[in-house]
């Protein structure tokens, strides 16, 4: 970390000495981009799952598991930078319902325990006794064990299975909206701060959350693919991309709407955001999140996907339309997390009387620190590995029973 004194030289106009040191570090912006993700590729599996989109078939146990990869991560950025996680148990001991921070925890369990692990659990069921039938070793004891006994394979057992898990899918769609809208709802509730106080906060974070989780689950699915020497399966692609351009175009156009807005107030506030953004988020909001994270994506988005162009139009090969979709879900990457850093670090960026404009300096070692967390942001691919090993999630990986039965 640079001295304060080096700082100090890059504040502009009138700063209170307790404002210039930022009280939310990058830990706290991977900590949104984290749950966003959770909440968008589980949202994503909902549509297999709920609204019978076929087409995305492929992708849905590949989505609920990089949902549970993301989701056993989505708390440590927030432990790590509270500095005490042995701690944390205390909020179940001693509940605060009017700390919407405390709350989470409980939202968190919920969504882990109840409505991940079952859906996941009897989406596999089936799969799990056929696997442990059929293999040998430490494999079969593991998925044995993940039976939890409930062996039966009977018809009547594998459609409570299936009637279960959709149930279980209905109640997550507005528990993922929940886990991820709480988020935008805290920042939206500081009435203190303009750059945060705004009531379509908690929607622009819930869309952006989807439209994250699409692109993040559209990567997967193409490198996954590829890795395992299969054939992607361009419907699927296609509709995927389609998805993806109709979420990103709400998540903009509530973006917009959330500027416009505020040009339009033109409260007191409205000359030192103006500095904020033409000064310390140019390169962060101009460039990455608003150009090159969404205006780029939706024009590629919008040329070459076959369901967005209609019937008739010029027929794209395959493998050109797979490289710009894989482009543009990595630049919506690119311009989600940016959304997250503008937010968190750029509502601290200026001062309480709306006079001054501090300045960040990020650290590269420290609990605070860049590496700390890339490897947060490393460890739920580290952890979605495990869990694809263990229970893959490919179509021809599904386990089938005899045809006696």
């Amino acid at each position: 970390m640079e001295p304060l004194g080096e700082v100090l030289k890059q504040v502009q106009g009138y700063i209170y000495p307790n404002e210039v040191e930022l009280h939310w570090s990058l830990l706290i912006v991977v900590y949104p981009y984290v749950t966003g993700l959770v909440a968008g590729a589980f949202i994503l599996a909902s549509l297999v799952r709920v609204f019978n989109v076929k087409e995305l078939q492929p992708t849905y146990r590949l989505s609920l598991l990089t949902a549970l990869g993301y989701l056993i991560v989505a708390p440590l950025p927030l432990l790590a930078h509270l500095a005490h996680p042995e701690r944390a148990f205390e909020i179940f001991l001693t509940p605060n319902v009017h700390s919407a921070m405390a709350m989470f925890g409980f939202v968190y369990a919920w969504y882990l325990m109840v409505v991940l692990l079952l859906e996941i659990w009897f989406d596999y069921r089936k799969d799990l006794v056929l696997w442990s039938a059929q293999e040998k070793g430490v494999r079969r004891w593991v998925h044995w064990i993940l039976t939890l006994g409930a062996t039966d394979l009977s018809s009547k057992a594998v459609r409570f299975d299936q009637s279960a898990g959709r149930f279980i899918t209905i109640i997550g769609i507005p528990s993922a909206f929940l886990l991820h809208g709480y988020v935008g709802f805290i920042f939206g509730s500081v009435k203190a701060n303009p750059w945060w106080s705004s009531v379509l906060m908690p929607i622009v974070f819930l869309f952006s959350a989807i439209v994250s989780g699409i692109a993040l689950v559209l990567l997967l699915y193409v490198i996954s693919t590829l890795l395992r020497s299969k054939v992607v399966d361009m419907l699927c692609l296609d509709k995927l991309a389609s998805f993806l351009f109709y979420a990103l175009v709400v998540d903009f156009s509530l973006e917009m709407l959330d500027f416009i807005h505020r040009l339009y107030e033109a409260e007191e506030s409205i000359g030192i955001l103006s500095q904020l953004v033409s000064s310390r988020l140019f390169l962060s909001l101009v460039i990455l999140q608003a150009l090159l994270g969404t205006i780029l994506p939706l024009l590629m988005l919008g040329i070459i996907s076959p369901a967005l162009r209609g019937r008739g139009s010029l027929k794209t090969p395959d493998e050109l339309r797979r490289l710009l979709y894989v482009a543009a879900a990595a630049l919506i990457q690119v311009g989600i997390f940016s959304t997250r850093w503008n937010v968190v670090i750029g509502g601290q960026l200026f001062s309480k009387s709306l006079r001054g404009l501090t300045v960040y300096k990020m650290q590269l070692l420290g609990i605070e620190g860049l590496i700390v967390a890339g490897f947060l942001l490393l460890l739920p691919l580290l952890l979605l590995l495990v869990l694809i090993v263990l229970l893959p999630p490919w179509p021809e990986a599904e386990a089938h029973l005899p045809e006696a039965a």
